[in-house]
């Protein structure tokens, strides 16, 4: 057992043994010098990344070029009308008169005594469509699908079928109110989209037998044409109407009370009527926006570049260096984000660099801006400033659309040329279609729609023409797919002809079967299959399906694609495909940021580092503890030995002392 330090003889163990730690402890000193360090780096790179990360942000914001196309929409009246404006806009003043309001269709049943009443059982089957209160007829909205829902014993209450209208999201939200009578529960049935073309028929197919009646599930029929209490159970509290306005004299009816297409870029939201005064809208381009764009721009960069000085910056002598000083990582960044802005933009305008619209760098490395040269730019060059920081495609052919792009896409300007033009599979009649339709005698087709099978009834009537039938059979399949706008049902001189939405080979519209099968398209209809388009970019075989052409893979244009939208076979000029000083930052920072780029590389080597450091600092602890101990056995061991050598000394002294002829003895 090793005894305290210096007990024996004096020696000083503890201090000589803390001496001789302080030496071996100089390479552990070393190691977590060297950590700290790397600490200090990792901290900076995620400052770094932070700095980044948030230019990143900022310039997927301007990269849109949305926001250096800016136009205001200002409306002299904005408790009757407001407005915004899009790229597509043209500067002008309008004069606009909002005569009515669009609404939608909104019915409610009878009132029941509670939620838990049974209404009865069997299908509603939900429609949208007009109606004509002159002639008492309707007919049915082809772009909506028709929708079938079902009432079983297990949801025929009045809470039960609210809840199975709603859950088939069939367009018709459907509340139960109660009006505080003793019957006071009323199902009301909206339907969601306004206008006069998206008004309510409601059939019933009841479980009782009669779905007219009024009686069980049938007191929710509502067929517009109907008698009251014989179809037409459920009592309107608003019908369905379209907006009215009228536009520099030009009367324009519209669905709904945000109008998008009456003037080309500008939304139109109509607040309230107001017939027989006009208001004016003033459009012009928003100049004060493109100037805030531009700035944020500045700002963004500046705040990032900052950053990155800082980190990076050399103070001199005995001063407080950046942590990333002479880090290569960090200086590939600086370079290359600097090389970027200093390059060039060919959208094929007016505007090719920063300088041009005033934004230029400093003797300090931060950009500033020219206000009297961007606002001169504004003037002369508005259209080709989001050229300058977005992504564009621009092409010579209004039929061939630029609709995307990928980071492998190469600026610069391809041939496009067509040799096949995709097409729509569909069925065309052979005759005239018969108008009137028989429950059970001529009431059924039988479809394959893009390879699914689907059988449709047609509500029997005697339709006014053919658009008013083809109208119901597109609504019918559509409803019958499941998907609205999966064919279009059109005719010619009352021929018809089903065509599927889709273009390509997969593209089908056959009509297969079914006892109105004769009756609506002849004997036999004449079915084509759609076909796959054929073209190429950049002289390569272009890739995607139906419409959409994208650029073959490992060629300067992959990943650019367009829509063809019909057209001429051959040549079919070209497209110019630009990435403006935003989208080029932006896909660089994409790059530098992400799971594989070099800023994760170079913090995943720093941590690597560190954890390396560690195991050598635990490893070095425990020798440390080892050596110490060594020491102080070595030393305590010396103490002993010390006292024992000291005890014999004085042993022999005290001996020699009392022999005779000793001085102690004279």
């Amino acid at each position: 057992m090793v005894s305290a330090a210096g007990i024996g003889s004096g020696l000083d163990v503890n201090g000589i043994v803390e001496q001789l730690m302080l030496s071996e402890r100089k390479p552990l000193a070393a190691l977590t010098k060297q950590e700290l360090a790397h600490t200090q780096k990792l901290s900076a790179f995620g400052q770094l990344r932070g700095a980044l990360a948030g230019f990143q942000t900022a310039l997927k914001d301007l990269g849109s070029g949305s926001k250096f196309q800016a136009l205001s929409a200002v409306s002299s009246d904005t408790k009757v009308l407001g407005a915004s404006a899009g790229g597509k806009a043209i500067p002008a003043s309008y004069q606009i008169e909002v005569k009515q309001l669009a609404q939608q269709h909104k019915l409610a049943s009878a009132g029941y005594a509670s939620t838990d009443d049974v209404v009865g059982s069997g299908t509603l089957t939900i429609q949208f469509g007009s109606y004509d209160s002159v002639s008492n007829s309707f007919t049915a909205n082809a772009g909506k699908a028709v929708k079938s829902i079902s009432i079983d014993p297990a949801n025929n209450t009045l809470a039960g079928v609210r809840d199975a209208i709603n859950a088939a999201n069939a367009g018709v939200p459907a509340p139960i109110v109660n009006d505080g009578g003793a019957a006071g529960n009323r199902l009301v049935l909206t339907a969601a989209d306004s206008g006069a073309a998206n008004s309510l028929k409601i059939s019933v197919a009841d479980g009782d037998g009669n779905g007219l009646d009024g009686g069980s599930l049938s007191a929710l029929a509502y067929d517009p044409t109907a008698a009251a209490g014989s179809g037409k159970n459920l009592s309107q509290k608003a019908a369905a109407r379209d907006a009215l306005l009228e536009i520099d004299g030009i009367a324009v009816t519209q669905p709904t009370n945000t109008v998008k297409n009456a003037i080309e870029g500008v939304t139109l939201n109509l607040v309230q009527a107001n017939a027989g005064e006009k208001l004016t809208l003033a459009v012009s381009r928003d100049t004060r926006a493109v100037t805030a764009a531009v700035e944020a721009f500045v700002k963004a960069y500046n705040n990032a570049s900052g950053t990155l000085k800082n980190l990076t910056a050399f103070n001199g002598p005995g001063a407080q260096n950046g942590a990333l000083l002479g880090d290569s990582t960090a200086r590939a960044i600086q370079v290359e984000m600097r090389s970027l802005l200093n390059g060039s933009v060919d959208s094929g305008g007016a505007l090719t660099t920063l300088s041009q619209i005033g934004v230029g760098f400093t003797r300090d490395g931060t950009l500033a801006l020219d206000n009297a040269k961007l606002n001169t730019a504004i003037d002369k060059n508005f259209d080709d400033i989001a050229a300058l920081f977005a992504k564009m495609g621009k092409t010579s052919d209004s039929l061939v659309n630029y609709s995307a792009s990928t980071a492998k896409t190469v600026p610069g300007s391809y041939a496009v040329n067509v040799t096949q033009l995709a097409t729509r599979g569909a069925t065309q009649g052979s005759q005239a279609a018969a108008l009137s339709v028989q429950a059970g005698v001529n009431d059924r087709l039988d479809l394959t729609v893009d390879g699914k099978a689907v059988s449709i009834v047609l509500a029997a009537a005697e339709y006014a023409d053919a658009d008013a039938l083809a109208a119901e059979i597109q609504s019918k399949i559509n409803g019958a797919t499941g998907a609205a706008g999966s064919v279009l049902v059109s005719h010619s001189g009352g021929v018809l002809n089903i065509a599927s939405a889709l273009y390509g080979s997969a593209s089908q519209a056959k009509v297969t079967g079914g006892n109105g099968m004769a009756g609506l398209f002849g004997a036999p209809p004449a079915v084509t299959p759609g076909v796959g388009g054929a073209r190429t970019i950049n002289c390569v075989a272009a890739g995607g399906s139906g419409q959409t052409l994208t650029g073959a893979i490992g060629n300067a244009s992959e990943g650019l694609a367009l829509r063809i939208a019909g057209g001429a076979l051959g040549a079919r000029g070209n497209v110019t495909f630009s990435q403006g000083y935003a989208s080029r930052i932006g896909q660089y920072l994409d790059s530098v940021l992400g799971d594989e780029g070099s800023l994760k590389t170079r913090t995943d080597g720093i941590d690597s580092s560190i954890k390396n450091l560690d195991r050598r600092q635990e490893q070095m602890e425990a020798r440390l503890v080892q050596i110490e101990k060594r020491y102080r056995a070595q030393f305590t061991a010396l103490d002993s030995m010390l006292a024992s050598m000291n005890s014999t000394s004085s042993f022999l002294t005290q001996q020699l002392a009392n022999l005779p002829g000793s001085s102690r003895n004279k």
